[in-house]
């Protein structure tokens, strides 16, 4: 292949060869699907196949229930302490092998060598803070007339459904399967058809971690391994992270289940007059998620409402920061930016930038194939940056998922935050200001789950519980909200 990268050739050749020729995990074993049929992985850098996986069906996800079935009791009753053990060496594992994951991510994924790296560690860290909680997973009694003992007690649900997206590949794969573990489940992961490698590798990492079928990869495409895992009657709870239209899709096949959803999001970010124009712009830049994942993040502020009085200066701010980020291959250690995932989401991507222009918006930047010989034959989308765009307009109203930045500008705040919630989305919002009375009261009339003031969507923390509002979401991540959601609570009545 294309890849010039003496390192990226080494993990590549290494990772197929400990996955046996790419196989799923299951029950602890490498096993090809059922159906012995496989899909292709591309290099969206260079358009180019990197590897083959198996394309699993029904009957693998059956045999992953059966795995996590037959691993369950003996997991669940293990004290939380020694789950936590486990979960503590895998993170070590995966922090060991942070700089391969990230490298193989890079080639899988097209986001940028480092940040991936990053993401790797960010995975693991998870498993360290869900392990700390895991005490925290206690029930409570209630009072009884004429005496008594009342009292509750939260247990796993069994087999739990894992389903990841593209944009994260390994910081989702190792840290979102973290509390479902802890609180005593077994787990079936079902990684992005787009990105399976880093997860299929992990595999090595859960053979030395944890007890066979604690852990069962299975990969495949959505429609037909997701949908498998969804629909199946034993699986009773199932979390799942991506688009809105698979969000509806999941609900209306579990029937009665536990669900969480992690969608979509169309965010705001509101400045006010009174900011330092530098580090709001700064903010901006970075909340867009440029040099993470080019800008395919629901966490992403891609709608900019800026006070007219500082709009032209805070443009300036802006294409002076974006015209720093270097766009290049992503398994070198200078790209801050790679492609966007697939060709048929860089078509989706320019469409969006046609409509903008199309329907009046200024374009100030990008709009093209990100420039540069060696990025040709990849899906570079140049950072885009659009003007004086309208409430209502395509991009301001469609999540782009790309590196699509809309500026609106606004003089009447009470017009203004009527079209920032005029929106079917409810994920993030970010507000600037330098008075408190002000970002406090937007913060409360703001329609979004997580709302930072005088920050951005790239800074999150652990035990803030993240999720949406409307369309973006059911459920909360990364709090002792979600590891509570991984048990199902038992009321035990006693007569004296």
């Amino acid at each position: 292949m294309s890849l010039n990268d003496a390192f990226g050739l080494q993990v590549l050749k290494t990772a197929e060869e400990e996955t046996r020729g790419w196989k799923m995990m299951i029950g602890g074993k490498w096993v090809e699907s059922r159906s012995g049929k496989r899909m292709t992985s591309m290099n969206p850098a260079y358009d180019e196949a990197v590897a083959e996986v198996p394309a699993g069906n029904a009957e693998d996800i059956q045999l992953a229930v059966e795995a996590g079935k037959a691993a369950f009791p003996a997991w669940s009753k293990m004290h939380v302490d020694d789950r936590a053990k486990h979960c503590r060496q895998f993170a070590n594992a995966v922090r060991g092998m942070s700089r391969e994951l990230g490298m193989l991510d890079a080639i899988d994924s097209g986001n940028a060598f480092l940040p991936m790296v990053d993401d790797a560690k960010k995975g693991a860290s998870l498993h360290d803070f869900f392990s700390g909680l895991g005490m925290e997973m206690k029930g409570e009694t209630i009072p009884t007339p004429g005496g008594g003992l009342d009292y509750t007690r939260p247990q796993p649900f069994g087999v739990i459904g894992r389903i990841i997206p593209f944009n994260h590949a390994i910081s989702f794969a190792a840290g979102k399967i973290a509390p479902a573990l802890v609180a005593g489940n077994t787990v079936i992961l079902k990684p992005a058809e787009q990105t399976p490698l880093s997860a299929l590798w992990m595999g090595k990492l859960v053979q030395e971690c944890f007890p066979p079928g604690v852990v069962n990869i299975v990969t495949g495409d959505g429609p037909t391994c997701g949908g498998a895992l969804v629909a199946h009657k034993e699986v009773r709870r199932i979390a799942f992270t991506g688009s809105v239209e698979t969000g509806r899709a999941i609900m209306r096949t579990a029937g009665i289940k536990s669900l969480s959803l992690e969608l979509g999001g169309k965010n705001p970010l509101i400045i006010y007059p009174d900011v330092d124009i530098d580090k709001v712009a700064a903010a901006a830049v970075a909340g867009m998620n440029f040099t993470v994942s080019q800008g395919q993040s629901c966490g992403s502020n891609s709608r900019v409402f800026v006070h007219s009085k500082i709009k032209e200066k805070f443009i300036e701010a802006v294409l002076a920061r974006t015209a720093k980020i270097n766009i290049g291959l992503p398994e070198l250690e200078s790209t801050q930016m790679g492609p966007v995932i697939t060709r048929r989401h860089y078509d989706r991507v320019m469409s969006y930038i046609d409509a903008g222009k199309m329907e009046g918006a200024r374009l100030l930047r990008g709009g093209t194939h990100a420039p540069g010989k060696a990025l040709q034959k990849g899906y570079f989308v140049d950072i885009t940056v659009f003007d004086n765009v309208k409430h209502g307009m395509t991009i301001e109203r469609e999540e782009i998922f790309g590196p699509v930045m809309s500026i609106l500008s606004w003089d009447d705040e009470a017009i203004m935050l009527e079209e920032v919630n005029d929106s079917d989305y409810g994920l993030c919002a970010n507000i600037w200001t330098n008075d408190i009375s002000t970002g406090m009261r937007m913060a409360d009339a703001v329609e979004a789950g997580y709302v930072w003031i005088n920050g951005h969507g790239g800074k999150r923390f652990k035990g803030a519980p993240f999720g949406g509002f409307k369309d973006s979401g059911i459920g909360r991540e990364h709090s002792i909200d979600e590891l509570m959601s991984y048990t199902q609570m038992k009321n035990i009545n006693i007569a004296y």
